[in-house]
């Protein structure tokens, strides 16, 4: 089995670091060797952050470059253009529509890029974009993006949905178990 490669990219705050932890998981109890990266970037809430998983029969490093990811998950659209060269040829990207305004735009000195997306297209770039923010209020928190993201990857990878479930029941806190699987039920069928 080839090596598939996925970014997580987002800000702080969003719960990529739970992303990562309950893909590494599923995809461990799904037999594959994984590497899972340390976040880098500003962890704290607001500051770009970046996680990588790797996985395959032989993986020997978690760190994805230029031109290698098959899947970007970008839990917000700037986000999704920054890490935009690290997606392969044949990749996808699965974008939040969600905008949250970096520094230079808070303060006055940018504006929010408009048309990222439709950009990131017209350069031959597969994109699923979803609001991921109001699926994940449906299902009763808006801390859930991650999850519904995680479940538009779900529908590109041969996985099935309920090894996904058994990972969101082992990763998540027992309190938020029940609004996670709401979380990704809506997400996968959407």
């Amino acid at each position: 089995m080839k090596t598939t490669g996925i970014m997580i990219v987002g800000v702080g705050g969003q719960g990529s670091l739970l992303a990562s932890k309950l893909l590494g998981r599923l995809l461990l109890d799904e037999g594959h060797d994984v590497k899972v990266s340390e976040v880098h970037g500003m962890s704290q809430r607001g500051g770009s952050v970046v996680t990588y998983v790797r996985f395959g029969d032989r993986v020997y490093s978690p760190v994805i470059t230029e031109g290698e990811a098959d899947f970007i998950i970008s839990f917000e659209k700037l986000e999704a253009a920054r890490w935009a060269s690290c997606l392969a040829s044949d990749g996808r990207m699965i974008v939040n529509t969600q905008e949250i305004d970096p520094m230079p735009v808070l303060i006055g000195n940018a504006e929010y890029p408009a048309d990222i997306l439709d950009e990131l297209a017209g350069k031959g770039m597969h994109i699923d974009t979803v609001d991921a923010l109001s699926i994940a209020s449906e299902a009763g928190t808006a801390k859930a993006v991650n999850i519904v993201l995680l479940a538009r990857l779900a529908k590109h990878l041969d996985i099935p949905y309920e090894k996904w479930i058994d990972a969101i029941e082992k990763t998540v806190k027992p309190r938020f178990v029940a609004m996670n699987k709401k979380a990704f039920e809506l997400g996968y069928l959407c």
